[in-house]
């Protein structure tokens, strides 16, 4: 599979039968996105809480390609009060889809979305995801603070690949994240949420020193072969 890192939380997957997901595709207005919201192509849209910089173009992305969001019950069911195709998860819940098994995970955050209008909405409980994908295991932990129960998370099954935030002040720091990566004990660790914006600039090579078999910091949109 190829995957892809596009500013912020937002990764996209391709499988080798072209089925592409995209995970918290906050693209408008993210100064380090890639992407064009409106050009995006992709089969299936994972969430995993309602903050608008990880909602993001959701509704835009959902509507031009057909596309099924997964994400917690309470965005599920904000979204398809607004007619789209959506399969609403909890924490702990895993569900085999046609691509493979999407597991909800906790994660220690807030998850409130913040409309046009100035409305702010409740969104349930933040999430991460565990996918298994062509046999290969993937942990996107969303936005979260770090906790022990990570340590869970391998007791079953390696991750090969993990997305992590480093950007402080909301989320883990660097610090913490080289601590989750000794709960996890990944194959990969690719940094997430830093440098957006000023109060979450961080240098990822401190992460790279001090577990260099582990990390991988990719160029925006680099192609990473799994």
């Amino acid at each position: 599979m190829k995957l892809s890192i596009h500013g912020q939380s937002c990764v996209m997957i391709e499988l080798e039968n072209k089925t592409r997901l995209i995970i918290d595709p906050f693209i408008t207005g993210n100064p380090l996105s890639d992407l064009k919201a409106s050009e995006v192509k992709v089969d299936y849209i994972l969430i995993t809480h309602g903050h608008n910089d990880h909602i993001g173009d959701t509704e835009l992305i959902a509507k031009n390609n057909h596309a099924l969001i997964i994400a917690n019950v309470e965005i599920s069911d904000y979204f398809k009060a607004k007619g789209l195709n959506v399969h609403g998860m909890n924490l702990g819940g895993g569900y085999e889809f046609d691509f493979g098994l999407v597991k909800m995970v906790r994660a220690d955050h807030s998850s409130s979305y913040r409309e046009s209008s100035g409305m702010t909405i409740p969104m349930g409980n933040p999430a991460g995801f565990i996918l298994k994908l062509e046999n290969k295991y993937i942990y996107h932990a969303g936005d979260t603070a770090l906790f022990s129960d990570m340590k869970l998370f391998v007791e079953d099954n390696p991750i090969d690949l993990a997305f992590l935030p480093i950007g402080d002040n909301y989320t883990m720091g660097p610090e913490d994240a080289i601590k989750a990566c000794r709960f996890l004990n990944p194959h990969k660790m690719i940094p997430i949420h830093y440098d957006t914006f000023d109060l979450i600039k961080q240098d990822p090579t401190v992460l790279k020193d001090a577990l260099p078999d582990i990390v991988q910091i990719p160029e925006i949109g680099e192609e990473i072969i799994l």
